[in-house]
């Protein structure tokens, strides 16, 4: 048997006589067991051009509802390269038609931004489904 200090903060501090290896191994138990209950969302990202044509647009589309289904978050960006960057309202038409075609099973968590050569916005899950360990 140990004495081993429970609260230090406290006045005056707390202490127990107990089994110290007992109280380490029960701390450790607490711990993986708040660490088990843990949600881990992950941030995926879909790279767009403003020229992406129907068939990769849908190939994506689906990627990201894969996605979010899953429980991840994803960012769209499109990306504009040389001189795309005078059409700048494509890029945000096709940000608007993705977030469209995800309303079902997404949110927009964050609005469509413009920063240097990229305009993106970030989808969450509307629902978020436990992943299968």
């Amino acid at each position: 048997m140990d004495l081993v200090e429970i609260a230090p903060q406290a006045v005056p501090p707390v202490c127990k006589i107990i089994d110290y290896g007992k109280f380490l191994y029960d701390i450790q138990k607490k711990e993986k067991l708040q660490k088990k209950k843990q949600q881990v969302i992950v941030l995926k990202e879909i790279r767009l051009h403003p020229n992406t044509d129907t068939h990769d647009f849908d190939f994506k589309a689906r990627h990201a509802a894969n996605f979010l289904d899953e429980g991840n978050k994803v960012k769209v960006s499109v990306i504009f390269k040389g001189r795309e960057l005078a059409y700048v309202e494509h890029g945000e038409n096709l940000l608007k038609r993705f977030i469209e075609r995800l309303e079902d099973v997404a949110k927009v968590e964050q609005d469509i931004s413009f920063e240097g050569k990229t305009m993106h916005a970030i989808l969450a899950p509307s629902k978020i489904k436990k992943k299968k360990s």
